[in-house]
């Protein structure tokens, strides 16, 4: 009897595949890779007679998929901290913003930096996610408010992706917020964004998705719809910061645009969560920025589990809200502030994760004909993923089935 070859065997595994309703756990389990894609999963006692070029006995260590950081703005230059301080000390925001802080200020540092200095920069955060566990990163532009910057940063992203073992999903972020030169005419900027930013950011093919900060400091849902539309005419998915500081109603704009993802939420309604259940719109919790900003009001947990709504969590890495980059400190976070489970965290940055970013189809869980991104724990069960804080348990990052 020929026995089927694959390029790896990794046996004496614990699995939490995510395949089904919970963990899917898999204990005494196997798994088997090749061509960088898994091939089978399942008990040892069922493994098929396998002739594997490499094997590898995980001595009973868990298994997950790898980790999936679905929303940040990871690439930007220069950081804050003065102005952390200078708030902590009494100083006003509108103080701060005067004296050229602020969003300014790290729009003012992008726009200087080049290319390789934005990689240089950025690398350091990414490393410190991919420690933890991650494989998968979304990082969205919106820290250039011009079409140079705005291209440079996904450029940018797109180079992070060639120097370490990850895969990166790029966002256009233009409408994020308002640039000095606009001189506050919002209709004019978003002309800029729907006409010039979006046609030479999608013809140089460095956007996967197109996002929106919809919100009073942000933009209206009118202008919201315009680059929804343009992203359309594009061909490109949208997502949206939505219902952060106020309910503009943002949740159900973008399920009625089949949008990918509604994140924040913290003020989102019934009516918003059900929209976007209905419409398979992920619901993406940023407990960072709700932590580092002191917010109090909780996003409705309780009403998304009520609809059923996909949840995923995120650090929301960025230098004015949530300067973050430990994915598993997010994961405790929105248990011990927004009071979701175990499960739920460990679901939000695997295959909920993928769907926010459109990519579960080849990703999110330990299923035979995804790819072989994988993270190897030293943990007795899942659940200590979101307990332990300032503890990380990784033993081994798989990319595609290679040891990163």
């Amino acid at each position: 009897m020929t026995l089927q070859s694959v390029d790896k065997l990794w046996r004496n595994a614990n699995l939490a595949t995510l395949s089904g309703g919970d963990y899917g756990l898999l204990e005494h389990a196997a798994l088997a890779m090749t061509d960088g894609h898994i091939v089978w999963v399942g008990l040892e006692k069922d493994l098929p007679a396998f002739k594997a070029r490499e094997e590898i006995d995980l001595a009973g260590r868990w298994v997950t998929p790898g980790l999936i950081d679905c929303h940040t703005h990871l690439v930007y230059a220069g950081n804050r901290a003065r102005e952390f301080e200078q708030r902590l000390n009494g100083a006003s925001y509108e103080e701060i913003s005067k004296a050229g802080g602020g969003i300014v200020s790290t729009v003012t540092a992008t726009r200087a930096a080049s290319k390789e200095q934005l990689v240089e920069q950025s690398l350091r955060r990414l490393d410190q996610m991919l420690a933890e566990g991650v494989t998968t990163v979304e990082i969205k532009s919106g820290y250039g408010l011009d079409t140079a910057t705005e291209c440079k940063m996904l450029e940018a992203a797109r180079v992070l992706a060639e120097e370490r073992k990850v895969s990166v999903v790029t966002t256009y972020l233009g409408a994020h917020a308002m640039p000095a030169e606009a001189n506050g005419d919002k209709d004019a900027y978003i002309d800029q964004v729907c006409n010039e930013q979006l046609p030479a950011v999608a013809s140089k093919g460095l956007a996967d998705a197109v996002d929106v900060f919809c919100e009073g400091i942000g933009f209206s849902r009118a202008q919201t719809q315009r680059v929804f539309d343009a992203a359309k005419s594009h061909g490109l998915p949208v997502k949206l910061h939505a219902e952060q500081l106020s309910n503009l109603h943002g949740a159900a704009l973008v399920a009625d645009a089949g949008g990918l993802s509604a994140d924040h939420l913290e003020f989102v309604d019934e009516a918003g969560i059900a929209a976007m259940a209905a419409a398979g719109t992920v619901g993406v919790l940023l407990p960072g920025a709700f932590y580092f900003l002191r917010d109090t009001h909780v996003p409705p947990i309780d009403l998304m589990r009520k609809h059923g709504l996909a949840m995923a969590v995120a650090t929301d890495c960025n230098p004015g809200s949530s300067p973050l980059t430990s994915l598993l400190l997010a994961m405790n976070m929105a248990c011990t502030l927004f009071r979701m489970t175990p499960l739920e965290t460990l679901r939000g940055v695997t295959l909920n994760a993928a769907r926010a970013l459109g990519i579960d189809a080849k990703a999110g869980s330990i299923e035979a004909g995804k790819v072989c991104d994988l993270a190897i724990w030293d943990i007795e069960h899942p659940s200590e993923l979101s307990y332990t804080i300032g503890f990380n348990p990784l033993f081994q990052r798989i990319v595609g089935g290679q040891n990163a």
